[in-house]
Protein backbone atom coordinates (compact mmCIF):
# COMPACT_ATOMS: atom_id res chain seq x y z
CA UNK A 1 0.00 0.00 0.00
CA UNK A 2 1.90 3.15 -1.31
CA UNK A 3 2.12 6.21 1.79
CA UNK A 4 2.60 9.61 0.92
CA UNK A 5 3.03 13.21 2.33
CA UNK A 6 3.32 16.68 1.56
CA UNK A 7 6.17 18.68 2.99
CA UNK A 8 7.07 22.61 2.76
CA UNK A 9 10.07 23.95 1.09
CA UNK A 10 11.50 27.05 -0.30
CA UNK A 11 10.46 26.24 -3.66
CA UNK A 12 6.84 25.52 -2.49
CA UNK A 13 5.19 22.06 -1.79
CA UNK A 14 6.58 18.84 -2.05
CA UNK A 15 4.89 15.55 -3.06
CA UNK A 16 6.53 12.16 -1.36
CA UNK A 17 5.15 9.09 -1.91
CA UNK A 18 6.05 5.53 -1.57
CA UNK A 19 6.12 2.42 0.07
CA UNK A 20 5.96 1.00 3.17
CA UNK A 21 9.53 -1.00 4.51
CA UNK A 22 11.04 -2.35 7.98
CA UNK A 23 13.57 1.19 7.72
CA UNK A 24 10.31 3.50 7.12
CA UNK A 25 9.85 3.91 3.48
CA UNK A 26 11.61 3.39 -0.11
CA UNK A 27 10.44 6.74 -2.08
CA UNK A 28 8.67 5.97 -5.43
CA UNK A 29 8.31 9.91 -6.43
CA UNK A 30 8.93 13.19 -5.23
CA UNK A 31 7.04 15.89 -7.42
CA UNK A 32 6.02 19.48 -6.97
CA UNK A 33 2.89 21.15 -6.91
CA UNK A 34 2.07 22.76 -9.96
CA UNK A 35 4.04 20.88 -12.02
CA UNK A 36 3.56 17.77 -13.67
CA UNK A 37 4.30 14.77 -11.59
CA UNK A 38 2.44 12.10 -9.26
CA UNK A 39 -0.98 13.11 -7.73
CA UNK A 40 -2.22 11.43 -4.76
CA UNK A 41 -4.78 8.57 -5.46
CA UNK A 42 -7.72 7.52 -3.26
CA UNK A 43 -6.26 4.39 -1.54
CA UNK A 44 -2.90 6.23 -0.23
CA UNK A 45 -2.72 6.94 3.29
CA UNK A 46 -0.63 9.57 4.34
CA UNK A 47 2.22 9.00 6.67
CA UNK A 48 5.02 11.66 7.66
CA UNK A 49 6.61 9.71 9.80
CA UNK A 50 7.56 7.27 7.40
CA UNK A 51 8.99 10.14 5.69
CA UNK A 52 11.07 11.76 8.37
CA UNK A 53 14.72 11.01 6.62
CA UNK A 54 13.70 12.18 3.29
CA UNK A 55 12.64 15.51 5.09
CA UNK A 56 15.56 15.78 6.67
CA UNK A 57 17.94 15.26 3.96
CA UNK A 58 16.12 17.43 1.90
CA UNK A 59 16.00 20.16 4.91
CA UNK A 60 19.57 19.74 4.83
CA UNK A 61 19.73 20.45 1.02
CA UNK A 62 17.67 23.48 1.07
CA UNK A 63 20.08 24.54 4.07
CA UNK A 64 23.03 23.91 1.94
CA UNK A 65 24.39 21.37 4.63
CA UNK A 66 24.00 18.54 2.47
CA UNK A 67 25.43 17.96 -1.58
CA UNK A 68 24.36 14.15 -1.67
CA UNK A 69 21.31 12.26 -0.86
CA UNK A 70 21.67 8.88 1.27
CA UNK A 71 18.04 7.33 1.14
CA UNK A 72 16.67 4.21 -0.86
CA UNK A 73 14.41 4.39 -3.97
CA UNK A 74 12.75 2.70 -6.55
CA UNK A 75 11.74 3.78 -9.63
CA UNK A 76 10.40 1.70 -12.72
CA UNK A 77 11.26 2.88 -16.10
CA UNK A 78 12.59 1.38 -19.37
CA UNK A 79 16.68 0.45 -19.58
CA UNK A 80 16.65 3.35 -21.74
CA UNK A 81 15.02 5.76 -19.03
CA UNK A 82 17.14 3.72 -16.14
CA UNK A 83 20.50 4.13 -18.04
CA UNK A 84 19.68 8.36 -18.66
CA UNK A 85 18.66 8.49 -14.96
CA UNK A 86 22.09 6.50 -13.74
CA UNK A 87 23.96 9.48 -15.86
CA UNK A 88 22.06 12.05 -14.27
CA UNK A 89 22.94 10.58 -10.49
CA UNK A 90 26.53 11.20 -11.89
CA UNK A 91 26.04 14.70 -12.32
CA UNK A 92 28.05 16.67 -9.56
CA UNK A 93 26.11 19.23 -6.95
CA UNK A 94 26.58 22.83 -8.53
CA UNK A 95 27.28 21.78 -12.12
CA UNK A 96 25.44 21.46 -15.15
CA UNK A 97 25.57 18.90 -18.49
CA UNK A 98 23.35 19.15 -21.80
CA UNK A 99 20.95 17.30 -22.90
CA UNK A 100 23.81 16.05 -25.68
CA UNK A 101 26.22 15.50 -22.72
CA UNK A 102 23.86 12.75 -21.48
CA UNK A 103 23.50 11.10 -24.54
CA UNK A 104 27.16 10.61 -25.41
CA UNK A 105 27.54 9.13 -21.71
CA UNK A 106 25.20 6.51 -22.45
CA UNK A 107 26.31 5.65 -25.29
CA UNK A 108 23.19 7.13 -27.57
CA UNK A 109 23.50 8.58 -30.32
CA UNK A 110 23.34 13.07 -31.43
CA UNK A 111 20.19 12.07 -32.87
CA UNK A 112 18.23 10.55 -29.21
CA UNK A 113 18.84 13.95 -27.39
CA UNK A 114 15.47 14.07 -28.19
CA UNK A 115 14.90 10.77 -26.43
CA UNK A 116 17.21 11.99 -23.40
CA UNK A 117 15.09 14.90 -23.18
CA UNK A 118 12.04 12.33 -22.74
CA UNK A 119 13.62 10.37 -20.32
CA UNK A 120 14.88 12.96 -18.29
CA UNK A 121 10.98 14.78 -18.36
CA UNK A 122 9.78 11.16 -16.90
CA UNK A 123 12.53 11.34 -14.54
CA UNK A 124 10.20 10.66 -10.96
CA UNK A 125 12.32 11.92 -8.31
CA UNK A 126 12.74 15.35 -8.72
CA UNK A 127 15.90 17.40 -7.16
CA UNK A 128 17.18 14.03 -5.58
CA UNK A 129 17.73 13.04 -9.16
CA UNK A 130 19.39 16.33 -10.27
CA UNK A 131 17.33 16.69 -13.57
CA UNK A 132 17.63 20.25 -12.62
CA UNK A 133 21.12 20.43 -13.73
CA UNK A 134 20.70 19.42 -17.49
CA UNK A 135 20.10 22.46 -19.80
CA UNK A 136 20.06 22.81 -23.02
CA UNK A 137 23.05 23.36 -25.45
CA UNK A 138 23.04 26.91 -25.54
CA UNK A 139 23.42 27.24 -21.75
CA UNK A 140 19.79 28.10 -21.60
CA UNK A 141 17.00 27.05 -18.83
CA UNK A 142 14.34 24.38 -20.51
CA UNK A 143 12.10 22.58 -19.49
CA UNK A 144 11.46 21.21 -15.65
CA UNK A 145 8.17 18.89 -14.62
CA UNK A 146 8.53 21.63 -11.50
CA UNK A 147 8.14 24.88 -14.20
CA UNK A 148 11.72 26.29 -14.83
CA UNK A 149 11.46 29.04 -12.64
CA UNK A 150 12.19 27.04 -10.11
CA UNK A 151 14.37 24.52 -11.66
CA UNK A 152 16.70 28.08 -11.78
CA UNK A 153 16.25 28.43 -8.02
CA UNK A 154 17.83 24.97 -7.03
CA UNK A 155 20.50 25.92 -9.80
CA UNK A 156 21.16 28.94 -7.89
CA UNK A 157 21.39 27.64 -4.71
CA UNK A 158 23.49 24.94 -5.33
CA UNK A 159 25.99 27.24 -7.20
CA UNK A 160 26.04 29.93 -3.97
CA UNK A 161 26.65 27.06 -1.69
CA UNK A 162 29.58 25.65 -3.94
CA UNK A 163 30.84 29.13 -3.92
CA UNK A 164 30.43 29.54 -0.06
Amino acid sequence: MAVYTTIDSPIGELLLTGEPSADGVVLTALSMGGGKGVAVREHWTADPAAFGSVAAQLGDYFAGERTEFDLEFTTAGSDFQRRVWQALDRVPYGDTVTYGEIAARIGASRAAVRAVGTAIGSNPLLILRPCHRVIGADGSLTGYAGGVERKQRLLELERARRAA
